[in-house]
């Protein structure tokens, strides 16, 4: 077995806690450092349904992508969600590890998996935010090539819901066939600017504004959205591979009740 802490180093090593946003919250969130994971659940949200999964499985600890504490906690009570979710792991003695700006901008982190799902090829940085401890450029985004150029946005648009299992795919169309493609995990619609330096005449991410629409279709660059869950949830997989690898006595499971939240048609 391996203590929470060194799942907690393994971690930082692969996407530097110190990298992550200013706003953000990631990190070691719930839970004693000394304790023994025996297994562990990888989920893209720690909810009370995944809280619940990790205590009939056994699990030790859940690793998450969002934050299960965001917004400083007043009170940690069963009359609001977050207070019922943080209970469950303290009565469950369950530990709560969340990566996630840092793992959004880490190579090999969000984006790069969200551009290997859509099998982007040639794949660079969107926007560069720095470089880590270890000299390794991070930063948010990705662009690369179409996996077969010359698409109309509606196929493109099918395309991505496909792959990414999507519930739906909003878009905008630039006019433009897909070649050069920019993509977000997670709501980037702000780098809308970013995508346009960097030539690209197609972006999919999510969380899209009706202004961010607007502005896209009046600069000529197709804009998708093909919601946070399924720009982010493609991650988890890669991630609870890599920890089993790492952790070969450690048994990862990759979370089966989180789902996407809507519904589409």
């Amino acid at each position: 077995m391996a203590a929470v802490k060194e799942i907690y180093g393994f971690l930082d090593q692969l996407a530097p806690f110190a990298t992550q946003m200013d706003f953000d919250n990631a990190g070691f969130l719930v839970g004693r450092g000394a304790v023994q994971v025996e297994r562990l659940l990888v989920a893209l949200d720690i909810t009370e349904e995944v809280a619940e999964e990790a205590a009939e499985l056994g699990c030790q600890l859940i690793v998450s992508h969002h934050p299960v504490i965001f917004h400083p906690a007043r009170s940690v009570t069963d009359e609001t969600v977050t207070g019922r979710v943080l209970l469950g792991l303290a009565e469950q003695r369950i530990a709560a590890i969340c990566a996630h700006t840092n793992l959004d901008a880490a190579q090999g982190g969000v984006n790069d998996c969200l551009a290997a799902a859509l099998e982007l090829t040639e794949v660079g940085q969107l926007h560069q935010d720095g470089v880590d401890g270890q000299g390794r450029p991070y930063g948010i985004g990705r662009v690369g090539i179409a996996h077969r150029p010359g698409l109309t946005a509606g196929e493109y648009a099918a395309f991505v819901k496909e792959k990414l299992g999507a519930a739906s795919v909003r878009f905008a169309g630039g006019g433009r066939p897909v070649q050069t493609v920019a993509v977000g995990g997670g709501s980037c619609g702000s780098m809308l600017a970013d995508a346009l330096a960097a030539g690209c005449d197609t972006f999919v991410t999510a969380d899209v504004k009706y202004d961010q629409y607007l502005e896209a279709k009046a600069l000529g660059i197709t804009l998708m959205d093909a919601g946070h869950y399924a720009t982010e949830n493609v991650a988890c997989a890669p991630l609870a591979q890599q920890l089993a690898r790492k952790f070969p006595e450690v048994e990862v499971l990759l979370s089966q009740r989180h789902k996407e939240v809507y519904e589409g048609v």
